[in-house]
């Protein structure tokens, strides 16, 4: 099994980093997640910009006509060009549980899970909000919602939820809903499976929180390759740049009494096969 490394890319700059995402002319963003923070980075690792938009900000993703979408603590919201909230759809009103990670489907819906912060079993769920502003309930009873991401041709998405163990393939039916769910990957007893990123080939990068690893996954499932990442936390994943050839790692302090001095820094290493742009939200 082949082996990276992954070089740091930036200082510490989040407490719990969440979300990479690449923004085109905005550069990289990740998240200070229950900060409520977007945090703009440039080309040489130096923040840039750091916008609150709320108590929480689990995902965040472009509009098609400008602006973004964005997981909020209890749903979804609208923002404009300069990160302002212009619309917000709520999902729910239970104060102890909150939206964690999110991705765009190639119709342009933009889809986010929830988890309780206790991680009580079943009390997440996944979300999407459509173009036209409707809310869907789309899976209920998830434990820990996390990774989402769907391949460059749309047949299939890839699905954590944390306490699971597990990724799971998600299929959509001719009407755009979820026809079918099965498992891809299982790293039960390895980790903590968080966010994830997919390949051009359709191949999975997995980010195993607490163990400072990322897992490499082919189309059929097949572990073949590992980054390393000199921090435990590692959350979640990105293609990024221009070319979109370098996978960006973000890291947390959350929890830790004695954290590692580079942990809340957004490490980055160069798989044998890159990515693409992230797909936008079409409302």
């Amino acid at each position: 099994m082949k082996r990276i490394e992954a070089g740091q890319f930036t200082k510490p700059l989040t407490h719990h980093g969440e979300g990479p995402v690449w923004l085109d002319r905005y550069g990289l963003a990740v998240l200070d997640m229950l900060a409520g923070d977007v945090v703009l980075i440039d080309d040489s690792g130096t923040e840039t910009r750091r916008e609150h938009i709320g108590e929480v900000v689990a995902a965040i993703r472009p509009r098609h006509d400008g602006g973004f979408v964005a997981g909020v603590e209890r749903g979804f919201c609208l923002l404009d060009d300069r990160f302002a909230v212009t619309g917000t759809a709520p999902c729910w009103t239970a104060p102890g549980v909150r939206m964690n990670d999110g991705d765009c489907d190639p119709l342009g819906r933009f889809w986010c899970g929830s988890m309780a912060y206790d991680l009580a079993p079943g009390a997440g769920a996944l979300w999407r909000l459509d173009p036209a502003g409707g809310v869907v309930k789309a899976i209920a009873g998830i434990g820990c919602s996390n990774g989402l991401a769907w391949t460059r041709d749309g047949t299939r998405g890839y699905y954590v939820d944390s306490l699971t163990g597990r990724v799971d393939i998600l299929e959509l039916g001719p009407d755009g809903e979820i026809a079918n769910r099965r498992p891809f990957a299982d790293v039960t007893g390895e980790g903590f499976p968080d966010g994830i990123a997919v390949d051009q080939a359709d191949g999975v990068w997995l980010a195993m929180f607490g163990s400072g690893l990322l897992l490499h996954f082919d189309r059929t499932g097949r572990r073949d390759a590992e980054i390393a990442v000199p921090v435990r936390q590692v959350t979640a994943c990105t293609f990024a740049g221009p070319d979109y050839s370098q996978l960006y790692i973000t890291t947390s302090r959350f929890g830790l009494t004695d954290p590692e001095a580079a942990a809340g820094a957004v490490f980055r290493a160069t798989p044998d096969v890159g990515g693409f742009a992230p797909y936008a939200f079409c409302g």
